[in-house]
This record gives C-alpha cells, structure tokens and sequence, in this order.
C-alpha cells in the first residue's frame, strides 16, 4: 500500500515563500505522474504542477514563474517550493501520485496540507 505524507504548509504572508515536501513510502520510479493539487474553500480541486509521464512537468498557468516542483528519487520526494505566494493561493494542497499497470490505472493521494496566505 502506497502512503504519500505531506508537510511543509502553514500561515504566511503574501510575498512569502513556503516549501512542499511530499513522502512517498517506496520508490517514486514506480509512479508515471507525480504532483500537487490543491482545493481552496467551495471550489473544485485542482492541478497545481506534476511531474509527467514523459519526465516533463505541467505547471498551472496561475502559479507558472513562481512555483517550483523538484524531486530527490534518493528520499523518495517530490517538492513544491512556492514563491511570491498570493491569498488566492490559499487552500489545502494534496500530492498525487498515478501508478499504471496491468490492473489499470491506481491514483494515491496524500492526506492534505493546509497553506494559508494572509494579505
């Protein structure tokens, strides 16, 4: 069973920094995708950044230039650095990981981290 244990979030002010870090219980050479999401209060979840099955990374285009996803494969975990963070990127932010294989395809899911940005 796959666990993904996030940390790093908590209150900061607009203009600040916060860095993501997400652990994955095994080898993150297992996933075909590995990223962020995040849900803000009353609104859908959504692609924040993944790293993609090309080796490639998808940003969305809110946070594109002041987000930054990395991964160290030796501590099996993916990061977010967050900069110039604005309220509106305030919201629980969940790393994904998708798993492709001969029963289909398996998504994993974090338990969720709270970045609050006060203005």
């Amino acid at each position: 069973q796959v666990q993904l244990v996030e940390s790093g979030g908590g209150l900061v002010q607009a203009g600040g920094s916060l860095r993501l870090s997400c652990a994955a219980s095994g080898s993150i050479f297992r996933f075909n995708a590995m990223g962020w999401y995040r849900q803000a209060p009353g609104k859908q979840r959504e692609l924040v950044t993944t790293f993609t099955s090309d080796g490639g990374t998808d940003y969305a285009d809110s946070v594109k230039g002041r987000f930054t996803i990395s991964r160290d494969n030796a501590k099996n975990t993916v990061y977010l650095q967050m900069n110039s963070l604005k309220p509106e990127d305030t919201a629980v932010y969940y790393c994904n990981a998708v798993e492709v294989g001969s029963g289909g395809v398996i998504a994993y899911w974090g338990q969720g981290t709270q970045v609050t940005v006060s203005s």
